[in-house]
């Protein structure tokens, strides 16, 4: 597979994303672009009364701020492929294939 290439604003977003799953030391972290360019960053909630995949986190955070379209999405993860509760908030705000990528900042899809 050849490596995929991505813009400076989508760079920032795995930057970001990846940071947020070391701070934190979570199985993952994502970030979310709107499409005015803010960005939101989450990494995955694991309590006794709430679960969520870093991406519902950022997604909530975005849409607690009025986002109602993403421009972009960026998750960093061990996993081989996106879950579907990711997936699915994703497609909710306008992002059909979010940008996966592995620990070592390599783009898998």
């Amino acid at each position: 597979m050849a490596a995929v290439e991505l813009d400076a604003e989508d760079t920032k977003l795995v930057t970001l994303a990846r940071s947020a799953r070391a701070r934190s030391g979570a199985p993952e972290g994502a970030a979310i672009r709107d499409d005015i360019g803010r960005t939101y960053v989450a990494a995955t909630v694991a309590l006794p009364s709430l679960e969520l995949t870093a991406l519902q986190a950022a997604v909530a955070a975005a849409v607690s701020s009025g986002v109602q379209r993403l421009e972009a999405a960026v998750v960093v993860t061990d996993a081989t492929a996106l879950d579907d509760a990711s997936r699915r908030v994703a497609i909710d705000l306008g992002i059909v294939d979010p940008i996966l990528v592995g620990a070592d900042g390599e783009v898998r899809s």
